[in-house]
């Protein structure tokens, strides 16, 4: 049987954070979510292995940034 697609709700719920942190991860974090017109939609285990890669890890993120992109996010520009 394959995976379901999953809505940002669900993700949200699955992850036990707000809509905004997901909406703000796939723009800024690469978290794996594919367009489906104008609806988001997940699959899990896709989420799950970003989330134990380190994906929602905010210093390693951070790091990944140009330096005046971190500060900005950091609210010093």
């Amino acid at each position: 049987m394959t995976e379901p697609w999953v809505s940002v709700d669900q993700i949200a719920g699955h992850l036990g954070v707000t809509r905004d942190s997901i909406y703000r991860w796939i723009d800024r974090k690469g978290l794996p979510a594919h367009r489906v017109g104008r609806l988001w939609k997940f699959k899990v285990s896709e989420v799950d292995e970003w989330v134990r890669g380190g994906g929602a890890d905010e210093e390693k993120n951070m790091a990944m940034l140009p330096r005046h992109r971190r500060e900005k996010n950091r609210g010093m520009a």
